[in-house]
């Protein structure tokens, strides 16, 4: 080979690597600019999909080479990483693995970018590198290389057929189903909806159920800050739909509302409340209902009840189960309770883990499911004959209303919206703010409710 070929196939080779690491850093610079947490709808996925495969087949072609399924992906991640260095939030900050809370925040946000970007992008790189030395027609190989050719050509076809089953998956549509009759037909009157509302600048998501579309319409607050409830309320919540138009909504950032989470400025505790005013604004003119009820669960209590205190010529009445009344001295009397359990039972590793931790508040957000959501005590207790531990999470997200991504992207919703209103809660006191509420209030209280909000409900007057 002489010098002149030498350095062409140099220049060959050296063009193919600046391609294909030009390729993979464009890729990571536009989904970083245009996606920083990553696809979060069925669109959002299957179009950062196509750009992978895309883009690999582009880096592959120009390098000729199946080393650009390793360098298109590496260079694609380590700049969209740069580029959405300033997002907030778990699912996009440091990588935490040391608790399952943690890891499940890991598989819910890099994770799911690992398997809709990353893998078919590895893919397309090979196809890349593959239509680019295929032999010229007529050119006989060796058998060795015409055999390994056809294994690596079974393996491509393989790997092609996981990416096709993947885009199956994401294009999966959500729905809810009808309302059924004893005779398996839909009942007259009745109402199934996933319906997408603009609300405070954001559509957000809201399921409608009920037998009768002209029943009292109630409203479902969840908690967290940062659960969805559609598929707890599908499972557990049919009972509720033969009395009364049940409105279980997503809210900001959260579930099928996970988009509406940025910009993160807006998910505060006041937005929060304007967001429930107009929901329930929205609910009471749609159904022609002078006033609804609303249902809060847990964080969805403090919301309730501050959008009731702000709006009472809304509401009917006010029901609230796990009932908040202040979120720091709760989480101070859960902590001491996690303690006291850890050192009645001899539990030394949990004892150290929340030693380490230390009492709330807590900066850092995934420390409070470790300290205050891991006391055994708190689920150890009998289920009613109508439980159905399918409305319990995470298997209460395997459920026809969310699509593919919603279901794999609720935990890192749930992390990056907690992370953002928890520490907001933190000088909220019901028996300071909201002494009383204009409406009727219920109360609903199940016997093994965690003392840390059970004790503050019963003695708040």
């Amino acid at each position: 080979m002489t010098l002149v070929t030498r350095g062409a196939a140099f220049r060959h080779r050296f063009g193919g690597v600046l391609a294909a690491t030009a390729a993979g850093a464009a890729l990571g610079l536009v989904l970083g600019l245009a996606m920083p947490r990553g696809p979060m709808n069925s669109l959002q996925s299957l179009s950062a999909l196509t750009l992978a495969v895309g883009t690999g087949v582009v880096a592959g072609r120009a390098w000729r080479t199946r080393w650009a399924a390793l360098l298109t992906p590496a260079t694609c991640a380590a700049v969209f990483e740069v580029t959405r260095s300033g997002a907030p939030g778990p699912s996009v900050g440091a990588i935490r693995l040391e608790s399952l809370y943690g890891v499940a925040v890991f598989v819910a946000g890099r994770g799911f970018d690992a398997l809709v970007i990353g893998a078919p992008m590895v893919v397309g790189a090979f196809w890349g590198a593959a239509l680019a030395r295929r032999q010229p027609a007529g050119r006989a190989s060796p058998a060795h290389t015409r055999a390994a050719t056809a294994v690596r050509r079974a393996a491509l076809g393989l790997a092609s057929v996981g990416v096709l089953v993947i885009v199956v998956g994401l294009a999966r549509p959500a729905g809810t189903e009808a309302i059924l009759g004893s005779d398996g037909e839909p009942v007259p009157g009745s109402v199934a909806e996933l319906v997408s509302v603009p609300i405070g600048g954001h559509d957000q998501v809201i399921m409608l159920r009920g037998n009768d579309v002209g029943a009292p319409v109630l409203l479902f607050l969840e908690g967290g800050p940062g659960g969805t409830a559609l598929g707890a309320m599908r499972y557990s919540g049919q009972g509720l739909e033969e009395h009364f138009v049940v409105a279980t909504w997503d809210q900001r950032g959260t579930g099928k509302s996970a988009v509406a989470r940025d910009p993160v400025d807006t998910l505060t505790v006041d937005q929060a409340v304007s967001d429930t005013i107009e929901v329930s604004e929205y609910l009471r003119d749609r159904f022609r209902a002078a006033r609804i009820y609303v249902v809060g669960s847990s964080w969805g209590t403090t919301l309730g009840v501050l959008a009731v205190a702000q709006r009472p010529d809304l509401f009917q009445a006010y029901v609230g189960t796990g009932q908040m009344v202040d979120q720091q001295e709760t989480d101070t009397l859960m902590y001491a309770d996690s303690v006291a359990y850890a050192e009645r039972v001899g539990d030394d590793r949990f004892a150290d883990q929340l030693a380490d931790i230390g009492p709330p508040p807590y900066t850092d957000p995934l420390a409070y499911p470790l300290a205050l959501s891991s006391n055994p005590d708190w689920d150890a207790y009998p289920r009613g004959a109508d439980y159905d531990n399918r409305g319990a999470y995470p298997t209460s997200l395997f459920v026809a209303e969310y699509t593919l991504t919603e279901q794999v992207r609720a935990t890192a919703a749930l992390a990056d919206t907690f992370a953002a209103l928890y520490p907001q809660l933190q000088d909220i006191d019901f028996r300071r703010d909201v002494p009383q509420l204009a409406v009727p209030v219920y109360l609903v209280e199940g016997a093994h409710e965690a003392p840390g909000r059970a004790v503050l409900a019963q003695t708040s007057p």
